[in-house]
């Protein structure tokens, strides 16, 4: 039996009943995007601006949408002092879609502050159910992209996320007087980029994360505090076009990816 095989056993078993939902973190501002402020004051975050017309969150909650009854429930985790949402996106609180104002500090407290709310509003979800977990700046997901992981992750003792092998050769760095420099070539042999969805057991990723802060242990994504636990989760292949709008330039690269798949 394999090492993650083995710490699986103490997990909850599997229940075919067992329902799919989404979890949207949306509270960011997106500093590395690089966004203008106009007249000295901050303009619209990252996630609420527009690529090919449409603001980035509905792009990334249509792909969603598009499975339909595969999924029991879809929220999403904003700031409690938004002003701009229901202007961004008057067409959100459709059936099945939940709006949550309770956004933390961090990427992490809101994912946390958002399973606390589905196990704790009655007739949501169960600990047994799953979660996924996605980046609100990755608009360019698609929906086949989403099935392929639920697909190899229902079954699965742990759960896991999508990801992409490491194509680029990768460098360590060093920072002197005279800038950022190379410390080494790393091997990229087996390493891969993580991606969102992440796909857990919802009670699961919540010990994982509740865990995680006691110990002051700081977690970029869901996988890494579930890893914390002792388990594996699996690397499921995405797509390099599942990118996260983080920088500039992005922008356009997304603007692209979304018209070209308009025709």
């Amino acid at each position: 039996m394999s090492e993650n095989a083995e710490k699986s056993r103490n997990l909850p078993s599997f229940q075919d009943a067992a329902r799919v939902f989404v979890l949207i973190p949306c509270a960011g501002q997106g500093a590395r995007a690089g966004l203008p402020a106009v007249d000295g004051v901050a303009g619209l975050p990252k996630q609420y601006q527009p690529i090919a017309g449409t603001p980035m969150i509905i792009h990334t909650v249509q792909a969603f949408r598009a499975l339909g009854p595969v999924l029991a429930g879809l929220w999403l985790v904003i700031s409690p002092d938004d002003t701009d949402f229901e202007d961004v996106f008057p067409g959100f609180n459709a059936e099945g879609e939940h709006l949550l104002r309770a956004g933390g500090a961090t990427r992490a407290a809101s994912v946390h502050n958002g399973l606390r709310a589905l196990l704790t509003t009655p007739g949501a979800a169960t600990a047994n159910d799953w979660v996924l977990v996605h980046d609100a700046a990755r608009c360019l997901i698609t929906p086949a992209q989403i099935q392929a992981l639920i697909a190899a992750c229902r079954d699965d003792a742990v759960g896991g996320l999508l990801a992409q092998p490491l194509a680029d050769t990768l460098k360590s760095e060093q920072r002197d007087a005279n800038g950022v420099r190379v410390r080494a070539t790393l091997d990229r042999a087996g390493k891969w980029l993580a991606q969102t969805p992440q796909m857990f057991r919802i009670g699961l990723l919540l010990q994982a994360l509740e865990q995680a802060e006691q110990s002051g242990l700081i977690v970029t994504d869901e996988s890494s505090a579930v890893e914390a636990l002792g388990l594996s989760p699996q690397l499921v292949r995405g797509s390099a076009l599942n990118l996260k709008i983080t920088y500039p330039e992005d922008f356009a690269l997304a603007e692209a990816i979304v018209l070209s798949r308009q025709g």
